[in-house]
């Protein structure tokens, strides 16, 4: 009995076929100009080669989409050194110890565009015990600064760091920074924090990546060791 008529040949069977037999289109070049196959732009039907022209155009197109946002992306990270260079040199030209943390505070503000930055520092010399930046941070505040061990953003629960602001009612969302010696990641005792708010709720979501604001407090902490007891 004929196999075939009891296992007829299905579309695998014959794709397996053309697959497995290269030779076959040669034998039978007609065929590749007598194919028609529906364009994906429309309902028309369109020669195998035109086809197969469609579908490199469409590559091609996607190709060029990424690279276009490879490029978006290096022009984005590009700004952002430049900016983080020149907050860093800024901070660097400040003599004044006491003038430090409000430069910090201010130069994020300007370089990086945030509606409203505070920091406070505690163990700090005596020369700077009586300034405003070491000044009206609680133990329970110093406690929570110290749990960090990355910032926190996302939106304001209430936090005590939030009444350093000067409008409390537009820091819709937060970024937390602590500070301390070391990566922020590191379990040492942190010794001010850094807030960062905006009136936008999307500003600091708890899903943004934290590596830029990581960067931003090992600098500004590097630069407040002076102000520490010696």
């Amino acid at each position: 009995m004929n196999n075939n008529s009891m296992n007829p040949i299905t579309e695998d069977d014959i794709a397996n076929y053309l697959a497995n037999t290269p030779d076959f289109f040669e034998r039978h070049a007609q065929l590749l100009a007598a194919v028609q196959l529906t364009s994906p732009h429309g309902n028309r039907a369109v020669s195998l080669q035109e086809r197969q022209a469609e579908m490199l155009r469409d590559k091609i197109k996607a190709l060029e989409h990424r690279v276009m946002d490879m490029v978006r992306h290096g022009n984005e990270n590009m700004v952002i050194a430049d900016r983080m260079q020149r907050w860093a040199r800024n901070l660097l030209q400040v003599r004044s110890g006491k003038a430090l943390p409000a430069t910090i505070a201010a130069e994020i503000a300007t370089q990086f565009m945030v509606p409203q930055v505070a920091i406070k520092v505690w163990d700090v010399d005596g020369r700077y015990g009586g300034e405003a930046f070491a000044e009206g941070v609680s133990d329970d505040a110093k406690t929570f600064a110290s749990s960090l061990t990355q910032p926190y953003c996302g939106v304001n629960s209430g936090f005590e760091a939030v009444t350093w602001l000067d409008d409390t009612a537009m820091a819709m969302s937060l970024a937390l920074i602590p500070l301390r010696d070391g990566p922020v990641t590191s379990p040492s005792p942190a010794f001010g924090m850094l807030v960062l708010a905006s009136p936008d709720p999307q500003r600091f979501q708890s899903a943004m990546g934290t590596d830029f604001l990581e960067r931003i407090a090992e600098l500004a902490s590097a630069a407040l060791s002076r102000l520490r007891h010696e």
